[in-house]
């Protein structure tokens, strides 16, 4: 009998676990998993095995439906806060010491955790999961499935000041905040609102950890971003983006679709569909790649360099050395050419034998 769900090395009899490469072969040739879900099947294993296109896919799906327990419905709490006008969907679940606050709608099956606020006005769809301490400032429109983690912050004033005389003019930022279905955002996020207008994050996004979205963004469909990116105002990414874990977008870049971007990577120009970029600033992988092999060499080369001045030096001193001393060497005295001995020969005689 199959209990809970497990990685190889962990694995009991009682555990379901996967293997999704030849590359893990080993580790399941020793492995006490009772059941593994198998991309092919392995004759060297004796325990049982479940043929499927995509096991890693199909592990998730087997945790969820049985081994992942769904919060207990707890209805809508008495020692929440409830404002005027607020409207429930059907099965929503509202915890003790949340605050909602007028005219929110809280849509079918969401859950509220405590500590949370719902500003005026807020919309949330259906099945939501909202975690302990999370922020949803007024005006928010949150769509379906939305899982946000505890600590988030979502329609907090973007960053915008003037500076005038002297001293930073706060700009007034009267926009708002969409976030479609199927989004994730992890915990401590902060989502800022737009100056004018919206900052949107759209279907199927994931975010991590402490992450920066600042006003006017517009996050495209279906892309991640690791832990503490930081995006600047009004950039704009497409579908399919991967930002690495500490990346940075300077504002109003545009990047385009499918594209990767290394840790740490700095963005501060627009980056065409699909390129793959590291560094800062930004630049192609595989130039970053060739930059980064000659990084590694630079104290060998720096010797190198040195020794060759060095050389230089020397040749450089030794040809000195040698003018001067051919400078310094006494040229020879010129005489006069002492007058001939020899007697001059007579002329010949036209006819002379």
């Amino acid at each position: 009998m199959l209990e809970g769900a497990a990685g190889l090395p962990d694995a009991k009899p009682s555990d379901v676990s996967f293997v999704d490469s030849d590359a893990a072969f080993k580790s399941a040739s020793s492995s006490r998993a009772g059941l593994l879900l198998t991309h092919r099947h392995i004759h060297e294993l004796r325990c049982a095995q479940i043929v499927v296109p995509h096991p890693a896919l199909a592990m998730t799906k087997v945790v969820a439906n049985f081994f992942l327990r769904p919060a207990a419905m707890k209805g809508i709490s008495n020692l929440c806060q409830i404002g005027k006008d607020v409207t429930f969907g059907d099965h929503v679940s509202i915890w003790p010491f949340a605050t909602i606050d007028d005219a929110a709608q809280i849509g079918r099956g969401t859950q509220i955790y405590p500590g949370v606020f719902i500003g005026g006005g807020t919309k949330l769809g259906a099945d939501c999961l909202i975690y302990p301490n999370v922020t949803i400032r007024e005006g928010v429109t949150i769509g379906d499935r939305v899982i946000i983690h505890p600590g988030t912050v979502i329609g907090s004033d973007g960053f915008g000041f003037l500076q005038h005389e002297g001293r930073h003019h706060k700009i007034p930022q009267i926009g708002t905040v969409v976030i479609e279905d199927d989004v994730e955002l992890g915990a401590n996020v902060t989502v800022d609102r737009a100056t004018f207008g919206t900052t949107i994050i759209r279907r199927g996004t994931k975010v991590d950890n402490l992450v920066q979205i600042a006003h006017n963004v517009e996050i495209g469909e279906h892309n991640i971003l690791v832990a503490q990116v930081g995006i600047a105002g009004s950039s704009r990414t497409g579908h399919y983006v991967v930002l690495g874990g500490q990346a940075g977008v300077a504002d109003h870049i545009t990047i385009g679709h499918q594209v990767m971007a290394a840790a740490r990577c700095g963005i501060s120009r627009d980056v065409g569909d699909g390129e793959i970029i590291a560094g800062f600033p930004a630049m192609p992988h595989k130039a970053w790649l060739r930059s980064m092999a000659a990084l590694a060499k630079l104290p060998e080369l720096r010797q190198q360099l040195r020794d060759i001045e060095s050389r230089l030096t020397a040749l450089r001193n030794a040809n000195s050395a040698r003018s001067t001393r051919a400078k310094n060497v006494p040229r020879p005295v010129r005489t006069a050419a002492a007058p001939s001995k020899r007697k001059p020969k007579s002329p010949r005689r036209k006819g002379s034998a």
